[in-house]
């Protein structure tokens, strides 16, 4: 697919997850947006998904291919997608991510920062730390 194509179906695929929008979320990727592509500041779908609190778009992007433990650097939106939906109590979104394989003891900052429970202890997110902590 071309180059073009691809950032404008990015640019959508982001647009689908700030609005919640899962049936656009499915369309694009259906058309071909790849759901590990960043944005232009390096924020992946994943991690945008998780920290608003997005569980179906999460799942939906995990099922097409999304890396669970992918490490976002964008500014502002740096870091896992655990800890991103730990950090602001999404417990559906932290269900969804570990059911698809994300690592409950991965810290951010390639290994150097917090981990989803520290995260959720910040909150704090009783119902998140319990998960956590089960996981």
């Amino acid at each position: 697919m071309k180059q073009r194509q691809q950032k404008k179906l990015s640019r959508r695929l982001f647009g689908a997850i700030v609005v919640g929008d899962i049936g656009v979320a499915k369309a694009v990727l259906r058309a071909g947006a790849d759901p590990r592509r960043v944005d232009s500041e390096g924020t992946t779908p994943l991690y945008a998904a998780s920290v608003n609190g997005e569980a179906a778009i999460v799942r939906l992007l995990l099922s097409a291919g999304a890396l669970p433990d992918a490490e976002s650097s964008g500014i502002g939106a740096e870091g896992l997608p655990l800890c991103a939906a730990a950090c602001w109590g999404h417990t559906d979104t932290v269900r969804e991510l570990l059911a698809h394989g994300a690592d409950p003891n991965a810290r951010e900052d390639h290994g150097t920062g917090r981990t989803p429970l520290e995260w959720a202890n910040h909150g704090p997110h009783p119902e998140t730390i319990a998960l956590l902590t089960e996981a």
